[in-house]
C-alpha cells in the first residue's frame, strides 16, 4: 500500500479505543452547506495524478442533493463528543502518534521515526488534546487532527452523521467548477490561497502562508459550494474503502466505493504538501491509509444521512 503523501506509513496496531455502545443525538454544531443534485466528471482531467493513486479515467458521476459540513470538524466539535461519550481516542489507547518533525514538543517523547520518511516521528502522548505531544495544546477553532478513521466513524454514530464517500466530497471541493485542478480554479499562484508547504521540504518552511502546522478552519476563502480548505491543511478521512481501480468498477450514480478493502480513503492533502514530494492538494488527488492510522496533518467532516 501507498502511505499518505507527506503523512505517516500505517501504524502496526491491533486493538479497538472503544468497545461499547456511543450514545447518539450529539450536538454537531458545524454549519452547513448544500451541495446540488448533479451530474460532474470526477476525476484528473489535467494529468497531474501520480501513478498508483488511481485518479482517471475522468467519468460522469450522478450524485442526489447532500448537507456536508462547511469546515472539517475541531477541536472544540470533538470535545463536545468526548465529554458527552467519554470516548478514548485510538492515539490515547495506544499511547502514541505520528508528529512532523519540527512540531514535537520535546525530543524526550519521542519513541522513534517512520521507516521511508523519518520526518515523522512516533510522539508518545500525541493525541488531539496534544497534537506535537505533552506540553502542547489544541485550539478550539482548528482542525481536530490525530483522528484514526475509527475515532471518526464513532463521532458521525455519535451526531448521527456520516463521513462522505470520495464521489461525494470531490462534487463538493470542485464547487460547480468543471475539470479544475483546485476549489478556486486552475492555478496555484498565490501563499494565500490554502494551507500548504512553503520552502524545502521537509527541512525549511518559509511560512509565507503563515502557519508551520494546522490553520484555522476558516482560513482563507470559502469555495462555490461554501466549503472552506478542502485541500491543505488537513488530510480528510471518507467512508469508502481504498483500490487504485475504482474508477473503473464504480457505479455512476452515487458510488459508494468497493465493498471490501483493507485501507480506507484520504482526500484533500495538508500543510504538508508541496510540489517537490506530494501534489495531493488537489480536488482529484487520492490516498488512503489503515483505518486505526492517526497522525498530526488528518481529520474529517462529516455529511447529513439520507441527504437531509
Amino acid at each position: 500500500m501507498t502511505a499518505p503523501c507527506c503523512g505517516p506509513a500505517p501504524h502496526d496496531r491491533t486493538g479497538a479505543a472503544h468497545t461499547g455502545a456511543l450514545p447518539t443525538g450529539g450536538d454537531h454544531l458545524v454549519e452547513q452547506c448544500l451541495v446540488p443534485a448533479q451530474t460532474f466528471m470526477m476525476g484528473d482531467a489535467r494529468g497531474d495524478g501520480l501513478w498508483g493513486d488511481g485518479e482517471g479515467p475522468v467519468h460522469p458521476v450522478t450524485l442526489d442533493a447532500f448537507s456536508i459540513d462547511a469546515t472539517t470538524v475541531t477541536n472544540a466539535d470533538f470535545a463536545r463528543f468526548v465529554e458527552s461519550t467519554s470516548y478514548v481516542s485510538e492515539a490515547e489507547h495506544f499511547g502514541y502518534s505520528a508528529v512532523f518533525h519540527l512540531a514535537v514538543g520535546g525530543p524526550e517523547h519521542v519513541i522513534g521515526s517512520v521507516a521511508g520518511t523519518p520526518w515523522w516521528l512516533g510522539v508518545r502522548g500525541a493525541d488531539w488534546r496534544h497534537p506535537g505531544g505533552p506540553g502542547t495544546s489544541a485550539a478550539d477553532d482548528h482542525p481536530v487532527v490525530h483522528v484514526s478513521w475509527s475515532d471518526a466513524t464513532a463521532y458521525c454514530s455519535w451526531a448521527g452523521r456520516a463521513l462522505p464517500t470520495e464521489a461525494q466530497w470531490e462534487a463538493a471541493s470542485r464547487g460547480g467548477l468543471v475539470g479544475q485542478r483546485y476549489p478556486w480554479g486552475d492555478d496555484l499562484d498565490r501563499a494565500d490561497r490554502c494551507n500548504i508547504w512553503q520552502g524545502e521540504f521537509p527541512h525549511h518552511n518559509t511560512l509565507d502562508d503563515g502557519y508551520l502546522t494546522t490553520a484555522p478552519v476558516r482560513t482563507y476563502a470559502p469555495n462555490g459550494y461554501g466549503l472552506w480548505q478542502t485541500v491543505g491543511n488537513v488530510w480528510e478521512w471518507y467512508s469508502d474503502w481504498w483500490s487504485p481501480d475504482t474508477y473503473s468498477r464504480a457505479s455512476a450514480t452515487n458510488p459508494a466505493g468497493p465493498a471490501t478493502g483493507s485501507t480506507r480513503v484520504m482526500r484533500g492533502g495538508s500543510y504538508l504538501c508541496h510540489d517537490s514530494y506530494c501534489n495531493r492538494y488537489r480536488n482529484a488527488a487520492r490516498t488512503s491509509n489503515t483505518p486505526d492510522s492517526s497522525m498530526a496533518n488528518a481529520g474529517f467532516r462529516t455529511v447529513a444521512i439520507g441527504n437531509q
